[in-house]
């Protein structure tokens, strides 16, 4: 039976092969409700094939898991009816304006009051300005924002990001932070797939780092920084970071995210 104290996510023991290549060798976690979790990783470090295996797109050789209470292996349907799955690539029609796709999905959802639920979720993603623009001319941010917005029709309670910021430019990603951000704030469990560190330091709760099929760290940014020699007290005059230096120039994502997306198209 699922409790608010149980944990969204439980893995023990993950395994999973093809062929000769063991690509997960043992993989425990658990992340709780509400909570950004960070499945932190190389490329090739495994990190997709938990999220496939944990979304029931993929079977495990040996191991157990759960998502929402529900077994993985034997309640599939259960687990898909409880999450949600965000690719590395946004899913979204370019030839449908960003309501139409949002209408789209609840329809197929078969929820009442499709439009309803696009327009507040247009409003909660800062995407009503460009409701009735072609995706086409969406931006990467703006693109990748619609499809989480997608991704939540229908309130599941667990949403799986694995690598959403994958191929976008700097303020689109911090775009997408805000987003993820807001998510954990309302109550969705987020389990969040990366090769970012400054992703996985910005947004999580608790990071794993996955290296080689198992997970060889485990923990809040604290916890997981104790694990260095105590760092030296030096005076030392901070530069401002390539970071500062370009949102000092274009200006800060979220303050003004509207009048953005009503220009952004035109650089495309």
């Amino acid at each position: 039976m699922t409790t608010r104290q149980s944990p969204a996510i439980h893995v023990r023991g993950l395994e999973k092969s093809y062929k000769a290549l063991r690509v997960l060798r043992g993989v425990d976690f658990d992340v709780q409700r509400g909570s950004i979790f960070a499945l932190l990783g190389s490329n090739g470090a495994g990190k997709t094939t938990v999220v496939k295996i944990l979304s029931t797109l993929l079977k495990a050789d040996a191991g157990t898991a759960s998502v929402n209470g529900f077994d993985v292996a034997t309640q599939a349907a259960d687990v898909r009816e409880s999450i949600s799955l965000t690719g590395q690539f946004a899913a979204v029609d370019e030839i449908l304006t960003g309501r139409e796709n949002l209408v789209l999905v609840a329809r197929l959802r078969h929820l009442k009051n499709p439009r309803i639920i696009a327009d507040e979720l247009l409003d909660r993603f800062s995407l009503t300005e460009a409701a009735t623009r072609k995706v086409s001319t969406y931006s990467g941010g703006m693109r990748r924002r619609l499809d989480i917005a997608m991704s939540l029709i229908g309130n599941p309670p667990v949403i799986f990001l694995d690598e959403p910021t994958t191929g976008l430019d700097p303020q689109a990603r911090i775009e997408v932070w805000q987003a993820v951000k807001k998510l954990a704030d309302q109550g969705t469990t987020v389990l969040l797939t990366t090769q970012y560190l400054d992703e996985a330091e910005q947004l999580a709760d608790r990071i794993a780092i996955l290296h080689e099929g198992r997970i060889i760290v485990n923990g809040t940014l604290t916890e997981l920084k104790q694990l260095l020699p105590p760092a030296k007290v030096e005076y030392v005059e901070k530069q401002p970071t390539l970071e500062d230096v370009f949102f000092a120039i274009v200006g800060a994502p979220g303050k003004d995210a509207a009048a953005n997306d009503r220009t952004v198209g035109a650089d495309k």
